[in-house]
């Protein structure tokens, strides 16, 4: 995984904690912050239509954070994976986050004996995907393994397998910090860890205090993206309510697209 936390520049004697209101992203560019899309390619797509078409002033670079959860419980995880690779080859800015959902498929692939509640937690239609079937019967340990060695077959042979491997646990830009879950209200964003990151609802949910940053996740689904002092929550349920949510911040402005 990549380092990510931005130390504060020497002399720097802003608040160790900021408020939604009170933040700003660098002038020079524009962020588009993805919600969970857990395998459903045709909003991905909207999204990324609208992004290219966005107009924003000359020398005003757009970046996309993806916040995680981009397989299973929807039918088109490949597709979703192949999308995103392709705006990397047409020169957009992207930086991927690592969800709970990719953790699970990499710890699948390592330890097919404990997977099946991974299968059941939205990987069966992953596999359906990559065109890998779900055996019949019992799921035996010899079946998980063959299971997990023409996933990973497939997933090596279309160089998604490196995708997941060198996605990050978060991003700062700006006055925000970009992750999938949350963060640990009681250790500072350098001491982190991954599975806080990844899995945390509380007690960041229900935190009410300020962060050293406006932390900007997906992971616990809500109707309407939820905008709270210290975070903004954008996972919308995009794989069952058809609701893919994208954040754009630019300067001390913040919409949703």
């Amino acid at each position: 995984m990549l380092s990510w936390f931005a130390r504060k520049k020497k002399g720097d004697e802003r608040s160790q904690s900021v408020f939604l209101g009170e933040t700003s992203i660098p002038d020079d560019i524009v962020v588009y912050a993805i919600g969970d899309i857990h395998g459903r390619a045709d909003l991905l797509e909207n999204y990324l239509v609208a992004i290219q078409r966005d107009p924003v002033d000359s020398g005003i670079a757009k970046r996309i954070v993806y916040l995680g959860d981009y397989i299973d419980r929807g039918p088109e995880s490949r597709k979703v994976i192949d999308m995103i690779r392709e705006m990397d080859n047409a020169g957009v800015r992207q930086t991927k986050i690592i969800g709970n959902h990719e953790e699970f498929l990499l710890r699948f692939l390592d330890n097919p004996e404990e997977g099946t509640s991974w299968l059941s937690y939205g990987g069966a239609e992953t596999l359906l995907s990559y065109g890998v079937g779900m055996p019949a019967g019992v799921l035996s340990a010899g079946k998980l393994a063959k299971v997990a060695e023409d996933l990973r077959s497939r997933m090596e042979e279309s160089g998604h397998l490196v995708f997941l491997q060198q996605l990050e646990d978060a991003v700062t830009i700006g006055d925000y910090c970009f992750v999938h879950a949350g963060i640990n209200p009681d250790r500072s964003l350098e001491k982190q860890i991954p599975e806080d990151l990844r899995w945390i609802r509380e007690p960041f949910l229900t935190h009410t205090g300020g962060f050293e940053k406006v932390i900007v996740h997906g992971h616990t689904i809500t109707d309407e993206p939820e905008f709270r002092p210290n975070r903004i929550g954008i996972d919308t349920g995009a794989y069952y309510s058809g609701r893919l949510t994208c954040l754009r911040l630019q300067g001390r402005q913040y919409s949703i697209m």
